[in-house]
């Protein structure tokens, strides 16, 4: 399907990353590659009892996936980041990226659309990946650094659900100012965490598909 919009600068496609433009998850391929498989199955083990619980859906996901940061990212340097992230682009990227997705960020380009990644996986690695895809600005989970060091704490809530909408209108009031008349034509996602940011394009799409929000759907009248 092609973008019919005129080119027009306030025109918004907002993409989420992991499942949308990628084919799967890319935070844990990314820790596991930084600290290697045995650091990283360790941390597992020891956040065992947080991710349990998280799939049995006693804490939500913000709280499970701090845990796994604190764990990981603790007083890891910036410079770190960049070294892991380069590995990563080289090892795991590569072939990662679902062609149907790419095609439609290009058509949105090609049409001057403003195109934005919206992902709950952190600024860390997401910076240069947004950056080598050519979006216009990215909106993700923000981790905090002191002197140089992450934390292993997030600065932004963890940009997963409502948080994608909230930080959606607030990047577009900035961008285009209160009365900018930008709107988000398009968007898509594929989980039911990207469904609110979905909510409010004109043109959703799920998995690759047109969505239709279930909670507008009509009930066929009874003959």
């Amino acid at each position: 399907m092609s973008v019919n919009q005129p080119v027009h600068q306030s025109v918004v496609a907002a993409f989420d990353f992991d499942g949308t433009l990628t084919r799967r998850d890319t935070f844990v391929p990314f820790l596991a590659r930084g600290l290697g498989w045995p650091r990283f199955l360790l941390a597992l083990l020891l956040c065992a009892p947080w991710l349990a619980a998280f799939a049995l859906r006693l804490i939500p996901n913000h709280v499970a996936k701090q845990k796994l940061m604190q764990l990981t990212l603790n007083n890891k340097t910036t410079a770190q980041m960049d070294d892991w992230t380069s590995r990563w682009l080289q090892n795991d990227f590569p072939g990662q990226l679902q062609s149907w997705a790419m095609a439609r960020l290009a058509e949105h380009q090609q049409a001057g659309h403003c195109c934005v990644m919206v992902s709950a996986s952190p600024d860390i690695y997401l910076k240069r990946v947004a950056q080598q895809l050519g979006f216009d600005a990215l909106l993700c989970t923000e981790m905090e650094v002191v002197d140089g060091r992450l934390t292993g704490q997030m600065k932004t809530p963890n940009c997963h659900g409502e948080q994608k909408v909230l930080r959606l209108k607030a990047w577009m009031q900035e961008r285009f100012g209160a009365q900018g008349g930008a709107e988000i034509v398009y968007a898509y996602g594929d989980t039911s965490g990207d469904e609110p940011m979905l909510r409010l394009a004109a043109h959703a799409f799920y998995r690759g598909k047109p969505w239709l929000d279930p909670t507008k759907a009509k009930t066929a009248p009874k003959s």
